[in-house]
């Protein structure tokens, strides 16, 4: 009982801390060095679409790969400092490192609760916890995009797959749990966007509508 109680602070700093690391905004830390708020421009989402669009490519490059960075640090941080022997296992320790931290980039305590959606940073966590998964997201995500145009339509049917790679890969409970909590939460950070492609007004990136141009070439 003793020693449960010993290690209960460090499980709770490692995921104070995952959190504190995800709440870092990669497009809001790096906007200010432009004197801009992306939160005030486009979308108004601190993400890295709207950091495309609002600020072009190459800043968009360094704000996704800050975002993914700082979801593989928070959870590596879990896994490499987690308290072995604990009733948390080390595995579900970084599961749950990594969800602070997306959970940061959407709701960052340094930047008043107003983040992105957290698809970048749960990539981060995934490059370290499930790293075979990630080609097969991408792959998905890269076909919705470029038969539909719609990257938030892409963010979320990537996302639901993940459940179903849980399920088929027959996985354990941390995974699966992880892979059902994560899809979730994308599904509802991008509730604006289905709403919008309900009513018909979501905006299309038509450049990567590739197949549509072929068509129509």
């Amino acid at each position: 009982m003793s020693a449960a109680v010993a290690v209960a602070p460090l499980s709770v700093s490692l995921l104070l801390a995952a959190y504190a690391i995800g709440s870092l905004s990669g497009s809001l830390l790096f906007g200010r060095l432009r004197g801009v708020d992306i939160r005030e421009q486009g979308s108004g989402n601190a993400g890295g679409t709207n950091a495309f669009r609002t600020q072009g490519l190459r800043f968009a490059l360094v704000v996704v790969v800050f975002d993914i960075g700082k979801g593989a640090l928070a959870t590596w941080l879990a896994l490499s400092f987690a308290p072995v022997g604990a009733d948390l296992s080390v595995t579900v320790h970084g599961y749950l490192a990594a969800f602070a931290a997306v959970l940061g980039h959407v709701w960052p305590i340094w930047h008043g609760f107003r983040g992105g959606k957290g698809a970048a940073t749960l990539v981060g966590g995934l490059m370290v916890l499930w790293p075979f998964a990630v080609p097969l997201l991408v792959l998905v995500w890269a076909v919705v995009l470029i038969v539909s145009g719609y990257v938030g339509l892409a963010t979320v049917i990537a996302a639901l797959c993940l459940p179903v790679l849980a399920w088929l890969g027959d996985a354990g409970l941390p995974r699966q749990w992880f892979a059902i909590a994560a899809a979730l939460l994308v599904v509802f950070t991008h509730r604006g966007n289905l709403a919008r492609l309900r009513a018909g007004t979501e905006s299309r990136f038509a450049g990567a509508r590739l197949l549509h141009r072929w068509r129509r070439s």
